[in-house]
Order: C-alpha cells, then structure tokens, then sequence
C-alpha cells in the first residue's frame, strides 16, 4: 500500500533551490564557460566581469552563476525584477550606484528574466552601463537579439548556456539522493533507468528533473524506512509532455524555417516530422497553411490548390506519415532544430552559427543536397512510404532517386 509522506525540509524550499550550486565547481555543465581555463571561469574567479547577458533556455544554470558571481565578487550586488521594479526604482539604485563609483566601489546589477523589461526600463540601464557605474548581468530565455535594445546589447557580452544532457542531470538526480540538503539519510530505492527517464523528460532543465524526482519521491511506495519509486509513479507525474515552443519565440521561427527548408529540400521524412513538431506543440494550421500556400508560390509554382486537390489520385499515405510523425514529436525529447537549417536575421545568430553550411537547393544542379534536416536523434527515420496509387508510384520512384543521391553524396562528403 503507498502512503504519502512529507520531504519537505523546515523553511519548505523546493529541491532544486536547496540544492543550488553556491561555487562554480558544483555547477553541472556549460563547460565550454565554466571549464578549467574557460573565459567565463576566468572573469569570475578573478572578480573582473564584464556587463553581461546569459541566454539559455530554463534550467541550465543563468540564475546560479549569477548567484556564484554574487558570492564571489566583492562588489555590491543588487538584483532587479522586471515585475515590480519601475523606471523610479532603477534611477534610484542608479544614483547610489554612481556614488559608489566615485568612491572606487563597484556595484553589479542581476536582472533576471531582462527580456520581461520593456524599452523605457532597459533605456534606463543604458547610461549608467556606459560610463561604468553598474556591471549588468541579464539572465534570458528570449534571444537578445529580438528582446534586447541594440544599444545596450552591443555593451554587453552575450554567453549562450546550452541545455544540460541526459548525463549531466542524472548526476543532478544521484546527488540529490545523496546529499543532505536533498534526500541524503532517507532510502530511497530508484533505478538508474528511472532516473534516465526523468532527464530525459526534462528537455535539459535541471529545475524540471528535480521537481519531477522531488514529486515522485513523495508519491513513491513506502515500505518501513523505504521508498521506492516505479516505473508507473513516474508516468503518472509525467502523463502529459510539455513542449517547449513558444508561438512567438524564436522556437517558432526556427521551426518554420525546418519545415519550409526541408520541402525545399525535396526530404518528405524530415517536412512532416517538422509540420507534427509543429502541430502538436499547438501551433495554428491556418499560419501552417498560409506558409504552405507561399511556399508552393516560391518553391513550386502551383496554387490552385482546390482543384489540383480534386483532380489528384487519392492515398492516405501522407496520413499514415503524419500519425508516425506525431508519435515522435509527442514522445521523444525535443532536441533543436539543427543549426544548418535556422535562419540568421542577426548580426548576433550569424556569429552563433546559426545558417552555417546551408545549401539552397535551387543553387544545385539537381535541386537537393544532402544536408541533414532531421534532428540527429531520428536521422534515417522515414515516414512517408509511398504506394503505388495514381502518381505515387511515381513519387515513389522518384523518393528512391533522391534518397540514393543523398546517400551516395553523404558519404562523399565525409
């Protein structure tokens, strides 16, 4: 019989807080930033940060640096929320800002969640990060590029956190069992597979994993001093995936972008696999459609769609393709839509890599090239599998063609 017991420690602090890194060395991942010798680690530990933006998607670490840096430096910190500080409150801290600097103090301003702070309120920073007064430190899920006034983005450095891996947040996981600020002195009987499963269905954030194991160690079995947690506890607290895709976000983009380039691409596998991606996060097929209709205007030179319809032979192939689709935009961890197939429309992404390597097709003798459109974790799926009703015995033929070209100029390439 299961019985529901408390975790809770005496001031009721959610796992992931208690467990929060307080020195760079128990940060997990961002490596490439905080690794032995790495610039960021360099900035920190020798208390010389520069007025910075940390972007990165939830979890994977913005908050805790600062925090680090918080702990390390020793100039005044001060942390702003885009909630509830006005343009008053900002001049104000300002103004003691600026005193400080004349008395040879420093003082560096966090401001989490920066993209929440509309133009009037970021303008408000801008002068006082110019001559020096404050070392500002944002924290963002949003790019800068869209969300950040030009002006203050180009006085700032911009680190990129990536999402941590399933490795770096089962080693979360295992320490928060361990350690006394999470679960250490309690028995708590999980598998490593569990475990698995929580990061992997964390999407790289390590404050969802350990809410989630927080929430299946409450609801675990206890037995005596015991408790263990199943494999059906866990998909009961996971019953529903949360897609991370924000219509307006660059998510959005980037994922339109995968759709519009894959059919250019003449890859049926990897277009429907983008459209379900699409489709089950909640977008609106009316926008799908619109980007259909220009694409077949640019890209195909057919519009008339009703009647091209109606004339056409009839297959539920493509129907059968989007179900299998859908099933892994559903169930699979949502990795990022390859760095190949993403617009640049900014100075800031060109230099990301984002676009790096794309080939247009229509620059091509034969109009397709052999770049990867799939994320890295489904390449060679296929979903759409051709019969040979009406035309599609010749699409067929024709998907063959192009399938054996691409691979035949893969191995070329490597």
């Amino acid at each position: 019989m299961s019985e529901t017991i408390s975790i809770w420690n005496d001031n009721n602090e959610p796992l992931a807080e208690r467990l929060r890194p307080t020195s760079i060395d128990e940060i997990v991942g961002q490596d490439h930033l905080l690794g032995k010798g790495k610039i960021l680690r360099n900035m920190i530990e020798s208390d010389k940060v520069p007025s910075m933006i940390f972007w990165g998607p939830p979890g994977v670490g913005k908050t805790t640096i600062a925090k680090v840096i918080a702990s390390m430096t020793k100039a005044d910190f001060i942390t702003f929320s885009a909630v509830t500080s006005g343009i008053k409150e900002i001049k104000t801290v300002m103004e003691e800002a600026e005193k400080n600097r004349l008395f040879g103090g420093k003082t560096i301003v966090f401001v989490d969640e920066i993209h929440r702070f509309n133009k009037a309120q970021q303008d408000a920073f801008l002068p006082f990060v110019e001559k020096g007064s404050i070392i500002l430190v944002g924290a963002t899920t949003e790019n800068p590029s869209f969300e950040i006034n030009n002006a203050l983005l180009s006085r700032c450095k911009v680190f990129v956190l990536n999402p941590l891996t399933v490795d770096d947040i089962v080693l979360l996981l295992k320490k928060a069992i361990s350690d006394k600020r999470g679960f250490g002195g309690m028995k708590i009987k999980i598998s490593k597979q569990i475990l698995e499963t929580i990061a992997t269905f964390s999407n790289g954030d390590a404050r969802g994993a350990l809410s989630t194991l927080e929430m299946v160690i409450l609801n675990g079995d206890r037995q005596d001093d015991t408790i263990t947690v199943s494999k059906e506890i866990v998909e009961q607290v996971t019953s529903k995936k949360s897609f991370l895709y924000d219509k307006k976000g660059e998510e959005h983009y980037n994922l339109i972008s995968a759709l519009h380039k894959s059919m250019r691409n003449s890859d049926p596998d990897a277009a429907v696999y983008w459209l379900a991606r699409m489709l089950e996060a909640g977008e609106d097929p009316l926008y799908i459609a619109r980007r259909v209709v220009r694409f077949a205007s640019e890209d195909v030179g057919l519009t008339e769609a009703v009647v091209y319809m109606a004339m056409s032979p009839k297959s539920n192939a493509m129907e059968v393709a989007y179900n299998r689709a859908a099933e892994d935009a559903k169930k699979m961890i949502d990795e990022p839509v390859p760095m190949v197939i993403r617009n640049a429309p900014t100075k800031l992404m060109k230099e990301l890599g984002y676009g790096d390597g794309y080939i247009y097709a229509h620059d091509t003798k034969e109009k397709i090239s052999s770049m990867q459109c799939l994320p890295d974790s489904l390449v060679g799926k296929e979903y759409f599998t051709p019969g040979n009703q009406g035309l599609e015995a010749k699409y067929k033929a024709r998907l063959e063609e192009i399938k054996k070209w691409k691979e035949a100029h893969s191995k070329k390439q490597k």
